[in-house]
């Protein structure tokens, strides 16, 4: 179980956009260096990250990205939300059902309880985060 490449550098790129103190915004091409991503991926990132509405875009010389609302107004588990989804959807018991249609489980199946389990305890720590208590960490890269 593991977070997908998206919601991982999504989150950079929004983060990076939230620590811009220089009030004009960031270009894609900044962007994409600091984090060292291509360009076309971070415009793909942040195209979902505007269509969700945590940032915003101006044109022009003095043109970038920028948040749409205070840093703390942004809970971390929204934005993985928009980027990918949860560890564990509903769904995933019958997608990984074996060679059967309907999984033998069904009924009474404690991996999908554990799964449950997971999901509600990351759930709890997503939902309390926000983009603000990530800027806040001290970073010693």
């Amino acid at each position: 179980m593991k977070f997908s490449a998206q919601e991982e550098y999504g989150l950079r790129c929004l983060l990076r956009i939230a620590k811009d103190t220089s009030g004009e915004g960031l270009t894609i091409p900044q962007i994409s260096q600091a984090e060292g991503l291509t360009q076309a991926n971070v415009a793909k990132l942040l195209r979902i990250l505007r269509m969700g509405g945590y940032i915003d875009s101006s044109r022009g010389a003095y043109g970038g990205y920028k948040l749409t609302k205070p840093a703390e107004d942004i809970i971390i588990g929204d934005v993985l939300a928009q980027l990918g989804g949860k560890l564990f959807e509903t769904s995933f018991c019958s997608d990984f059902t074996g060679k059967v249609t309907i999984c033998t489980h069904t009924i009474d199946c404690s991996i999908k309880s554990l799964w449950n389990s997971v999901q509600h305890a990351v759930d709890g720590v997503l939902q309390k985060t926000t983009l603000k208590d990530l800027i806040a960490v001290k970073e010693f890269a």
